[in-house]
């Protein structure tokens, strides 16, 4: 078995121990390197947003919420994807974070057969979102390296001036 997990790595924030223990249990037996956090706050703390990843969140926990953790990863411009866990949700907190970006609201006991596709389906999206990351990060670096003069040029054929004509103007 390899010392990095192939299948990615999942956070898990929530207050309550024995919930903390148990997914870590049942993710790293299915090869996902897991980081567990007691708190929004120590998550925050040591996240690490160049990771590929997602998150499993409890939305009540002591201090901040799992929604107030959601807004802040949102402030952050984070793609991290985002399951909610609860043993006391509601449907409007569940529409809340559904609409703000979260991909499932599930309620606790869940089982592993509902969890680990949702897994699957939030680390493949993490990847698409890193990927797209890396795409705009090149590009940018492109775009840094081009002279004032090439930068001029490709923003006029950007706006659209014709190709078969010359994009720059010369006086």
């Amino acid at each position: 078995m390899s010392l990095i997990p192939k299948k990615g790595t999942v956070y898990v924030v929530d207050d309550d121990e024995a919930v903390r223990d148990s997914l870590q249990w049942l993710l790293e037996g299915k090869d996902y390197r897991v980081r567990c956090f007691e708190s929004a706050e120590a998550f925050l703390a040591r996240f690490d947003p160049r990771e590929v990843a997602c998150l499993i969140a409890d939305i009540r926990m002591d201090g901040m919420s799992g929604m107030e953790l959601q807004d802040r990863l949102i402030e952050r411009q984070s793609p991290l994807p985002i399951v909610f866990i609860t043993g006391h949700g509601d449907v409007p907190m569940a529409v809340e974070t559904m609409k703000k970006g979260a991909l499932d609201f599930i309620q606790k006991p869940f089982n592993e057969e509902h969890l680990l596709p949702l897994v699957e389906r939030m680390l493949d999206k993490a990847r698409e979102s890193f990927a797209v990351q890396q795409e705009v990060a090149n590009r940018e670096a492109l775009i840094a390296k081009l002279t004032t003069r090439e930068a001029q040029d490709s923003s006029s054929l950007s706006a659209g001036a014709e190709t078969d004509k010359p994009a720059i103007s010369l006086p």
